[in-house]
């Protein structure tokens, strides 16, 4: 089991943690007292955490220890009690599974799942278990379950056509086996880190699950379309496009819906609270969105690199070889009605 070793931070440090909180959740800066006495609270009472791993390739644990403010350090050891985790845990073998068992025993834990749940016998096992059955025991007996990154949402990558082990999402999981449990979907490939402990910082704030929408997801985080945001939505409206990489408008950052952007279809808050340390995103390094933070992206939106068959526009959904016509009409259904409110006016 993980134990708690209590880290040398300043007031100082800690307010400015709270502070990069804040804007992860997009609150006002007001609040940093407010949520510094939240998170000392909880690092008096850490909440405990069980966080499983799936079918997946631990993608999303990595994106969690690349977190700041407050990084991973201060959200493990300080924040919450991460009683089992078989990527960072010490413990292996027999030992992990008596802290799994010890920590479902004791209840009152959050579960954390990683991974699609492969639902046939025998394609998916841990220290000679079923997933499925693991998913089934320590969901059952947790106060809430949050599923990270695509495959839990959905299955993901590992559910892709053909889905020979038929792995789905921990939400249809638990609902085919009548397990009546909240469940919080925070997908993406990885998961945004910032996402996550946004999240996590919510309920420790407000003492409730935040707002979701109809998948599942919360609203702070899902809910507009990347489109919404994008700094290259200007170039969209003008009908500036990239058409092939290496060229100049693709140097000048012109819209990339031509090489296969997802934006219109994504919902995410990407464009405004970026990767990295809030250092760039996928659109901003110059790739298409992909979709992954959407159901069944690996075969909706494949091929990657080609355009969406048809795009929302104010004037109503145009098919791909029109966009250019759509934009025009869209264009001129605006200034007319830019006009006719003048006149009214």
């Amino acid at each position: 089991m993980i134990k708690h070793v209590p880290l040398s931070l300043s007031r100082r440090d800690f307010m400015k943690i709270s502070s990069g909180t804040l804007a992860y959740l997009g609150l006002s800066s007001a609040l940093t007292p407010k949520l510094a006495e939240a998170l000392e609270k909880a690092a008096n009472k850490r909440q405990p955490v069980v966080w499983l791993h799936f079918a997946s390739d631990t993608g999303c644990t990595e994106s969690l220890v690349k977190a700041d403010k407050p990084g991973a350090a201060e959200l493990i050891l300080d924040i919450l009690s991460i009683d089992y985790n078989e990527t960072i845990m010490a413990a292996g073998g027999k030992q992990a599974v008596e802290n799994l068992k010890e920590a479902v025993a004791k209840g009152g834990y959050i579960c954390i799942v990683e991974g699609g749940v492969p639902t046939k016998e025998g394609y998916g096992m841990i220290s000679g278990r079923q997933m499925y059955d693991i998913a089934q025991e320590v969901c059952g007996n947790a106060t809430a379950v949050v599923g990270v990154g695509s495959c839990s949402f959905d299955g993901g990558v590992p559910a892709s056509t053909p889905n020979p082990s038929s792995i789905v999402g921990i939400g249809a999981f638990l609902k085919s086996k009548g397990i009546d449990k909240p469940v919080i979907n925070i997908p993406g490939c990885p998961v945004n880190p910032e996402f996550l402990i946004g999240t996590v910082v919510n309920v420790l704030l407000l003492g409730k699950i935040p707002e979701l929408d109809s998948l599942g997801r919360p609203k702070d985080y899902f809910g507009r379309t990347i489109h919404d945001n994008c700094p290259r939505r200007s170039h969209f409206d003008n009908g500036h496009f990239v058409e092939a990489f290496g060229t100049q408008a693709e140097a000048d950052g012109f819209c990339l819906y031509k090489m296969g952007c997802k934006w219109p279809e994504t919902h995410s808050e990407c464009p405004r609270i970026l990767w990295n340390e809030r250092l760039s995103w996928c659109i901003g390094a110059g790739s298409p969105c992909i979709g992954c933070m959407e159901p069944g992206f690996t075969d909706e939106f494949a091929p990657f690199y080609e355009r969406l068959p048809n795009v929302s526009l104010p004037g109503g959904r145009v098919s791909a070889n029109k966009v250019g016509i759509g934009l025009a009409v869209a264009t001129g259904v605006g200034i007319v009605g830019h006009a006719a409110g003048r006149v009214v006016t």
